[in-house]
């Protein structure tokens, strides 16, 4: 029930298409879990590098190489950040770059990894809403460089091509919410839109499901050209 298979399908051919996908949701709503099955899309011949707090996925494929953080050692030396792995990861020619979680400054060095031919790179952030965790990447940004607001929201909408929300009801249950494209930036407010392409349908009672919303993205005539995606998601 976390998924429609409709929803599943038009997910496994952004990842093939190689978009950049954002995995956004609260503490333990399976953002991490969600994460792995969708690298499991990956193509084997393809080079992965992983960057993580602790080594939780677990990506089968054959050319992957696996980065962890270290702390410092009692003399305060030895550390190894996130934002100095992803700097490396860039010198490893990586075909696609997947960050555990953006939590820090790292963000910036991701956006430019994916401004700069990465395509197809996995990330994952705290946030509660798409839009928030628009929010949340400009802020994360500022901690590393300070930037022009707007300079940060362009580097945003052209390096994120999808949102995919994730909560844990209350029931426990963990639900898909939304899968957003991030569209561009409001000429009157200067923010970023992010238009949802499914979201779930609740009533009072929390019973619903996950339906197109009738908004199609931009690349789904891409998706369909491959042969990735049948058209029937977007009208069935």
């Amino acid at each position: 029930g976390t998924i429609t298979e409709g929803t599943a399908n038009f997910l496994r051919a952004c990842v093939l298409a190689r978009k950049n996908i954002l995995i956004t949701g609260g503490t333990g709503s399976g953002k991490t879990t969600t994460l792995n099955v969708l690298s499991n899309f990956i193509s084997g011949e393809e080079r992965i590098i992983t960057i993580e707090d602790s080594a939780e996925l677990q990506l089968t494929q054959e050319h992957l190489v696996r980065l962890e953080t270290r702390p410092a050692n009692i003399e305060g030396k030895g550390a190894y950040t996130i934002r100095e792995l992803v700097k490396n990861a860039l010198r490893m020619r990586p075909d696609r770059l997947i960050v555990g979680e953006v939590r820090g400054p790292e963000a910036l060095d991701m956006l430019q990894a994916m401004n700069t031919g990465h395509d197809g790179s996995l990330s994952t952030l705290h946030a509660n809403t798409p839009s928030d965790s628009m929010t949340r990447l400009e802020t994360m940004v500022l901690m590393a460089v300070e930037m022009p607001i707007r300079a940060i929201r362009e580097q945003i909408i052209s390096a994120v091509d999808l949102v995919v929300q994730i909560s844990r009801r209350a029931d426990g249950r963990r639900r898909v919410t939304h899968v957003s494209e991030v569209f561009g930036m409001d000429e009157d407010t200067d923010k970023i839109i992010t238009e949802d392409i499914f979201r779930l349908y609740e009533d009072e009672k929390g019973v619903g499901e996950l339906r197109h919303t009738g908004y199609i993205p931009r690349f789904a005539e891409e998706l369909i050209t491959k042969n990735l995606l049948g058209v029937e998601v977007f009208t069935g």
